[in-house]
């Protein structure tokens, strides 16, 4: 991030540290990479008020006998976590100093960056910085939700079936395409903000690289207090 780009405030010939390129990376997207959270959640407790679960492929199957998708992806998870993704990007454009839009690396500034950096004039800048940043936070979490439908996909074309409430094991079909997809979506569809910068691609494919790690964490915290049947 040389230059005045997008007038992040950094200056010509300035060294940017990789791991605090990785840590920006991460904190800019988590609304995206915590949709899987949300919508675990949405799928796990909404039927619990007598609503839902309803499956995304409705219970069909294709030739291989096996179901699209299967009963782990449903739209209360699918839209439930898409809008809590919106509000966690709500709360963060809320908390962060909107004056760190101006200074991502400069002189005292910090990774927590603000999430419309550099947004002015893209398709989701409403004039509304609380409704601009829910609709950012609610792209990414579909986004992201899109990619871990398309890994169920390919679960279930491999034979690997959900168990009840047990999903079966796949740790790379369980991780990557979430990941994958949300950085994708990111580059192509968030021009000119901050999310779609091209110097965010190696973190991003660093990222992509550890996201097994993080997810396995994520996971066995889920676990841990109740929130998942498994941990995994």
């Amino acid at each position: 991030m040389k230059g005045q780009t997008k007038g992040w405030g950094t200056t010509e010939g300035e060294s940017v540290n990789f791991l605090a390129l990785c840590l920006l990376t991460l904190w800019l997207y988590l609304p995206g990479f915590l949709a899987n959270t949300f919508a675990m959640m949405w799928g796990k407790w909404l039927p619990k008020t007598g609503y839902g679960p309803w499956p995304i492929d409705g219970g069909r199957t294709l030739k291989d006998g096996n179901r699209i998708l299967g009963d782990g992806k449903t739209w209360n998870g699918l839209v439930g976590g898409s809008l809590t993704s919106g509000l966690l990007c709500m709360l963060i454009a809320a908390v962060v100093d909107v004056g760190s839009m101006a200074t991502v690396f400069d002189d005292g500034s910090t990774v927590f960056a603000h999430p419309l950096t550099g947004s002015e004039g893209a398709w989701f800048d409403t004039g509304s910085a609380s409704i601009s940043a829910f609709v950012l936070g609610t792209f990414l979490g579909f986004a992201c939700l899109v990619g871990d439908s398309t890994g169920s996909f390919f679960k279930r074309r491999r034979g690997l079936k959900r168990e009840g409430d047990v999903s079966s094991k796949a740790p790379l079909l369980d991780t990557l395409p979430f990941a994958i997809m949300v950085f994708l979506w990111g580059q192509l569809f968030l021009g000119p903000s901050v999310l779609a910068d091209s110097q965010l691609i190696l973190p991003m494919v660093a990222l992509v690289a550890i996201t097994p790690v993080l997810h396995r964490s994520f996971n066995l915290i889920g676990y841990t207090i109740g929130w998942k049947d498994v941990p995994y």
